[in-house]
């Protein structure tokens, strides 16, 4: 004789099979590494200024190569210099129908790349007590090859991994396979993130005559840098295996 159910007994549970197409889990990988920068970048604007065009120019030659010297005197610990501008122009005097040069002025733009962060506040002091230099910067930051970068991919891959799996088995599912992988965006159409963060500072003055002794180091602490990854994936499943009441 087969059971019978008792009235207010609690109702039988069949467990159901896992039937269909695989089942399809898609998640997003995040990571961010904070890290310490690896070179830092400034800019040394020298400038001229004389009644004479010519006395303007030779002004910005000599404290051109005067900052130029300063610079390579560190060897490899400044990774770059490169002139990125160069500007001489007349200063007209304003009013009258005639137009009358009252003077000249020029300016030097340099571009430095400091590898070496233990003689940058040097360097600093002693381009900032230069006649007539304008310093800008620092600007902290990696290099386009560093493996932080990497890392922080990898990390974002990881962590689609990890969460991919953590849904499946909250399903009672696994993971089978890839079906695709790909950075934040390119696989369904939406607005592009935030770019790159970094961490930058703005340091600038006009100077006057240098002094004759060495200008006191310039402490400066290196600022940290965020590395974002973010990354998209869908992965095949195993249809989960659901429990449903039985019918009465």
């Amino acid at each position: 004789m087969e059971p019978t159910q008792e009235f207010g007994a609690s109702p039988a549970m069949a467990a159901v099979a896992p039937v269909g197409s695989p089942a399809v889990i898609s998640v997003r990988g995040e990571a961010l590494l904070v890290v310490e920068p690896e070179v830092v970048d400034l800019t040394v604007v020298v400038g001229s200024h004389a009644k004479d065009r010519r006395e303007a120019f030779e002004r910005l030659v000599k404290r051109n190569d005067e900052v130029l010297a300063l610079l390579r005197s560190y060897g490899d610990s400044v990774e770059r210099i490169e002139s990125s501008g160069v500007a001489v122009h007349p200063e007209v005097r304003k009013g009258g129908r005639d137009e009358k040069v009252r003077a000249y002025s020029g300016a030097v733009r340099i571009e430095v790349r400091v590898a070496d962060f233990a003689v940058l506040g040097e360097i600093v002091s002693r381009v900032a007590d230069l006649e007539a230099a304008h310093l800008e910067g620092p600007r902290w930051r990696l290099r386009r090859t560093s493996p932080v970068y990497r890392k922080a991919r990898t990390r974002a891959v990881g962590e689609a991994l990890t969460r991919a799996q953590d849904y499946a088995e909250a399903l009672g599912s696994r993971i089978t396979g890839l079906i695709e992988l790909a950075d934040t965006g390119l696989m369904q159409s939406e607005k592009a993130r935030a770019g790159q963060f970094g961490a930058s500072a703005t340091l600038g003055a006009a100077y006057g005559a240098a002094l004759s002794a060495e200008p006191p180091a310039l402490d400066l602490e290196p600022a940290s840098q965020e590395v974002r990854a973010s990354v998209e994936a869908r992965f095949y499943a195993t249809q989960p295996m659901f429990e449903i009441k039985a019918e009465d």
